[in-house]
């Protein structure tokens, strides 16, 4: 199961009551007052972390409460504070406070963290009362309510490369091919219902995250086939390999697909047409390719890929296409990776 967004109740632990107390001991006849404070609540905090992939584990977990301090007791004793209730999210999530609509943080880097949900400060107990005037105090503090916060959990996928292009025009297939994950591969449309990540290494310093973006058709920008869903996971992607499939199922025409896909990401976001394109034919075993690929290069003024994910035509070469607008400056000796191969 894929989730990317998600509400959530946090409540701090209430603080520790204060206690009040005198000393009785011995041969101390005038033992005075010695009730401790109490613990102040425990906190409720989000922190980043590259172990998570959406938000699914949340889906049962949607209140989380912290700890109470424990109470003050006599001989001075402080309440102990509440433990933490710490709620992890992948990087890339964005938290926003429910009821003001504003952004709190944007949990860009592992390990960043945020308090969303403060606990109550400890009461005072009877020994803070005391002075020269008032040597016996009976007055105690209860410990303060903890914050209390319903929160917006909002994932956007944070990716180098970003795979788009019409569905079924073989995304998941190449994603499955330069790297180790395994999203559902099918012949019909939609197949790829969420986002899903893998990681191309090469080399032991070399490496980049490539997001198999879902299928877009006209109208996503406005939300039509779950548009916004999709195309919000492509707002942090670095550079886009745009996937032109030569022979649609659909009986389309390739180059219309092409601009309508541009045309979408443009009425959702125009700075996403400034990110780094590389423009890719797939399937380039079928007859109708090489046409495509030419008409399409006339179109953007720019040469155009052609690529089989099946068969792993030029697959090395698109991972060096990506590397060099990724990393500008790229070693001489560089060596493509070994890509899997469904023959052996």
């Amino acid at each position: 199961m894929f989730l990317d967004q998600i509400e959530l109740y946090c409540r701090g632990g209430d603080g520790g009551n204060g206690c009040l107390s005198f000393r009785r001991e011995a041969h101390v006849p005038r033992g005075g007052p010695d009730g401790g404070d109490g613990g102040r609540g425990g906190r409720v905090i989000v922190e980043a972390t590259d172990q998570l992939t959406n938000l699914a584990h949340l889906i049962g977990h949607k209140h989380w409460n912290a700890e109470r301090g424990a109470h003050g007791q006599g001989k001075l004793k402080t309440g102990k504070r509440g433990e933490d209730a710490i709620i992890r999210v992948p990087v890339g999530t964005l938290i926003y406070d429910s009821k003001r609509g504003n952004l709190l943080r944007d949990m860009k880097d592992v390990g960043q963290s945020i308090v969303v949900a403060r606990g109550g400060r400890g009461g005072h107990g009877n020994k803070h009362f005391a002075n020269s005037v008032n040597r016996a105090p009976r007055e105690h503090e209860d410990g303060e309510p903890g914050q209390e916060r319903r929160i917006r959990l909002e994932l956007k996928v944070i990716a180098d490369v970003g795979l788009v292009g019409k569905p079924n025009a073989g995304k998941s297939t190449l994603l499955s091919r330069m790297t180790r994950a395994t999203p559902e591969i099918a012949n019909y449309p939609f197949t790829t219902k969420y986002p899903n990540l893998g990681i191309v290494q090469i080399g032991y310093d070399q490496r980049f995250v490539i997001a198999d973006i879902p299928g877009l058709i006209e109208g996503a920008h406005s939300g039509i086939g779950l548009g916004h869903e999709f195309l919000r996971h492509v707002e942090r992607t670095k550079v886009f390999v745009h996937l032109v499939e030569p022979m649609p199922m659909d009986g389309s025409d390739p180059i219309d697909n092409y601009r309508n896909i541009r045309d979408e990401l443009r009425m959702y976001d125009a700075t996403l047409m400034e990110r780094p394109e590389i423009v890719v034919v797939t399937k380039c075993e079928l007859p109708d390719a090489d046409d495509v690929a030419e008409l399409l290069s006339e179109e953007i003024g720019r040469p155009v890929m052609k690529i089989s994910a099946v068969t792993g035509q030029s697959l090395p070469e698109l991972t060096k296409q990506i590397l060099d607008q990724l990393e500008p400056r790229i070693e001489d000796d560089w060596q493509p990776p070994v890509t899997k191969s469904y023959a052996d």
